[in-house]
Formats: C-alpha cells, sequence, structure tokens
C-alpha cells in the first residue's frame, strides 16, 4: 500500500490512461452496434410509420447511450474502488461521475498521491460524450429528413403546394 501513498505521477498517468483507452474502445464498440441496431430499425421507417413508433424508437436509442456512458464510468470506479483510493464502490462512482462530466462538485476526492486521475477522468468523459453527441446530431437529421418528407406530404393533402 506505501507504493499508492507516494506520488508516482508517471504511474497515475500510465494506469489513467490504461483505462482512458479502454474506456474509448468500448464507447467505439458500444456506439456502432447501437448507430447499427438504430440504422437497421430505421430503413423501415417511412411517412406512414406512427409517430409514436419513431418516438420509441428514438428514446430507446438514447437510452442505450445512457447505458453506455454508466458502464463506461463503473470501468473507472471499479478500479479506483479496488486499488483502495476511494473504498467505497458509490463514492468512487459519485467521484467518476462527477469528473467524467466535468461537474467537478468535488465533495469526494482522490488521495493526492493521485490526482491525476480525475482529469483523466474529465478527458475521457469529453472524447465519449463529444462522440455521442456526433451520432446523435446524424440520427436527429434522419427525424429531420423524416419530418420534412411529413410536411410536403401534409401540405400537398391539405392543396398547399
Amino acid at each position: 500500500m506505501d507504493e499508492l501513498s507516494a506520488p508516482n505521477p508517471v504511474l497515475e498517468i500510465v494506469i489513467g490512461t490504461l483505462v482512458l483507452i479502454i474506456v474509448i474502445v468500448v464507447h467505439g464498440v458500444g456506439i456502432r452496434t447501437i448507430h447499427r441496431r438504430f440504422s437497421k430499425s430505421w430503413i423501415h421507417v417511412n411517412d406512414f410509420t406512427p409517430h409514436w413508433r419513431t418516438n420509441l424508437l428514438l428514446a430507446s436509442t438514447i437510452g442505450s447511450l445512457a447505458a453506455l456512458h454508466f458502464a463506461e464510468t463503473l470501468l473507472w470506479a471499479g478500479p479506483i474502488s479496488l486499488m483502495g483510493l476511494i473504498p467505497s464502490i458509490r463514492d468512487s462512482y459519485y467521484f467518476v461521475l462527477d469528473s467524467y462530466t466535468t461537474l467537478g462538485e468535488g465533495t469526494v476526492k482522490l488521495p493526492d498521491p493521485w490526482r491525476l486521475i480525475g482529469p483523466i477522468i474529465a478527458m475521457s468523459g469529453l472524447f465519449t460524450f463529444g462522440w455521442t453527441v456526433g451520432v446523435l446530431v446524424s440520427i436527429m437529421t434522419e427525424f429531420g429528413k423524416l419530418d420534412r418528407v411529413r410536411a410536403k406530404k401534409g401540405s400537398r393533402e391539405r392543396g398547399e403546394l
């Protein structure tokens, strides 16, 4: 345990970078799976598809993305708790969520010799949230296209075009 209490920035950065890479790989696999599932469902959507079905598809996709982020934060909280840096898994998870989202409230902290891990967790959150936003923009673009088709169809039916 003495090696965990003495400051070693190289060890902090190496461990942090390894977990960051694992989180990014998990995110890549997860987000591709979620987007692929969305795409397979979306090809069956047309201007006759009920709104509730497209809204359910959007909700399930967003729920899946949120679950992916929760799983990724557990990948950080587990080692932090197992190493005894923050012994309680609940407090470890809180610390990780606080750092990952860059909220920075800071009521739970890492021991001083391990404080470099917090910003590395924040970097992983920035990377993964940015990637998620990109996917959501792509998905919402599809919804926008569908809305335009439905609007044109409605205008034609009302004789506005």
